[in-house]
């Protein structure tokens, strides 16, 4: 509940951010000038392209989520057997073993979305957010029926 919070707040603070900054650009578009005018379109664009980002990480998450409640109510979300420093951190060892499971579970199903989502999560416990941001867009690509592009 803590992540959908900070998630809930942070975005409402880029909404805001993008209202002012499409503010100032439009200011800068009434000023009528070749380079207001030109320098307001470019500010504009930064809030374009900030809200499309920010649509496309709900919809991860969304889909991320939906998949996690789907796969909790089947009985198949992986189990958290890691083993834990004393500062609360994962231990390396320990995640790169549930990892080498996983990843073999993947490879041995290539075409199940579950395999792919407890990779992603594996990922996610070695410290490998990038990955398990591609190998859970590759759950959802399956989980939909469509080609994975990973």
């Amino acid at each position: 509940m803590k992540a959908k919070l900070t998630f809930l707040g942070l975005s409402a603070a880029l909404v805001f951010y993008f209202f002012l900054a499409g503010s100032r650009g439009t200011l800068l578009i009434r000023d009528g000038g070749l380079v207001t005018v030109v320098l307001g379109l470019a500010v504009l664009v930064m809030p374009l392209l900030g809200c499309w980002f920010l649509w496309r990480t709900f919809q991860f998450v969304t889909r991320s989520q939906r998949l996690a409640d789907e796969l909790a109510a089947e009985g198949g979300l992986p189990p958290d057997e890691l083993v834990r420093l004393p500062n609360g951190r994962i231990d390396r060892d320990s995640a790169d073993a549930v990892f080498d499971r996983y990843r073999a579970e993947a490879e041995a199903a290539p075409d199940d979305w579950r395999s792919w989502f407890r990779l992603a999560v594996a990922y996610r416990d070695a410290g490998d957010t990038p990955r398990a941001r591609k190998t859970m867009q590759r759950a959802i690509a399956l989980r939909a029926g469509k080609a994975a592009r990973v």
